[in-house]
């Protein structure tokens, strides 16, 4: 077994369908709410103009990275950032696909510039003049494990804190035949090598192997998590908003787990 990397959760960003932020999620898994109709995402910290033309992909990340950020407190201009996506914006990936086989010449530069896999961390660290190191991780079904597997060894061997974000949206055309995106989903983390006040510990260790989701019993966790590449981080995020002490499995790699045990202080 490997060295446990432990990173403490200064803030959660979420949008999903239902729940258009945390407060909401947390909200419908303590049994306090149900899920309700969700706006597009409100990622308030890009300027407006951005914000128009912005894909979904690119406002699904900044809306969970935005509440993240605004919970823990910290300055975005001083955040290191990893950005993780299975597929990317497969949308534009598909349009891309189709204008290239069938008339290049009208290939829109707006829709070019959107397709990169790190548009979204491009479109975040110059709205928040952020300067620190940022990453773009593209795992396949593993993009969430991979990104939080690299967040907090960040945080750990830089010893500051680190934002993630995992964003996913529903595929088009061929590309999404291939793939088992069908919803769109985003969750986002500051971590911290430090409490520093926080209420929650994540003891993570990479093991080898691949465990199998196990349903949670709730039919609307349940059909958000099977929809969703980044939705992997149900499990946790169910953990989190109940904060409850408990131990998961989040798949990073192939052959490889994530085993993280959540602690709660005091």
């Amino acid at each position: 077994m490997s060295a446990a990397l432990s990173v403490w959760v200064g803030g959660i960003g979420l949008w999903a369908p239902g729940a258009g932020d945390w407060h909401a999620f947390r909200e419908i898994v303590s049994g306090a709410a149900t899920p309700g109709e969700t706006a597009r995402p409100a990622a308030d910290v890009l300027p407006p103009n951005e914000r128009r033309r912005a894909p979904e992909s690119v406002l699904l990340a900044a809306a969970a990275a935005g509440q993240a950020v605004r919970m823990s407190g910290r300055e975005a201009d001083a955040l290191p950032c990893v950005f993780a996506s299975a597929h990317g914006d497969q949308v534009i990936t598909d349009y891309m696909c189709q204008t290239l086989a069938t008339a290049p010449a009208e290939l829109s530069p707006t829709k070019f510039h959107n397709s990169v896999h790190n548009a979204p961390a491009g479109y975040w660290t110059i709205a928040t003049h952020c300067h620190a190191s940022s990453s773009a991780v593209s795992g396949g079904e593993y993009a969430f494990g991979a990104g939080l597997l690299e967040a907090a060894t960040l945080a750990v061997a830089d010893d500051r804190d680190v934002l993630l974000a995992s964003y996913d949206i529903a595929g088009s055309g061929p590309l999404g035949e291939m793939t088992t995106t069908t919803g769109p989903f985003a969750v986002a983390l500051v971590l911290s090598p430090r409490a520093d006040g926080a209420a929650v510990r994540l003891d993570i260790t990479p093991e080898p192997g691949n465990s199998g989701s196990e349903p949670l019993g709730d039919a609307w966790l349940d059909g958000i998590a099977a929809s969703n590449p980044s939705a992997r981080a149900i499990p946790l995020m169910r953990a989190l908003a109940l904060t409850r002490p408990t131990a998961l499995r989040v798949a990073a790699a192939q052959g490889l787990d994530l085993h993280i045990d959540v602690g709660v202080a005091g």
